[in-house]
């Protein structure tokens, strides 16, 4: 099978999409959130739910933190220790849409 020159140029095609991608992506700029005795209320929260260990494989891979009431403890506890953000910081209502919970 000979390669043609419509061939060579989907080849080239996907190797640039490739590059770019690997291009623009790279390490997370964003702190975790840290898995800590003052954070223990927000895994609380967001874990409420969770699978225990006797829950199938499918519960536990199709399984989603509860982010959203997880949240609600977050700007009241940073302003209470007068935690300032950034002034570039996102909407403060969607903190763990940045943020990651560690597990």
């Amino acid at each position: 099978m000979k390669i043609e020159k419509r061939d060579w140029f989907f080849i080239v095609l996907v190797i640039v999409i490739l590059a770019i991608f690997i291009g623009i992506s790279g390490k997370e700029k964003t702190k975790p959130v840290p898995r800590n005795a003052i954070h223990k209320p927000v895994y609380d929260e967001a874990y409420k739910n969770a699978p225990g260990p006797d829950a199938s494989f499918v519960k536990k891979t199709f399984f989603k933190p509860a982010k959203k009431d997880a949240e609600k403890l977050c700007e009241p506890c940073h302003a209470q220790y007068n935690i300032k953000l950034p002034p570039n910081h996102p909407p403060k209502h969607r903190c763990l849409f940045c943020h990651k919970l560690v597990q």
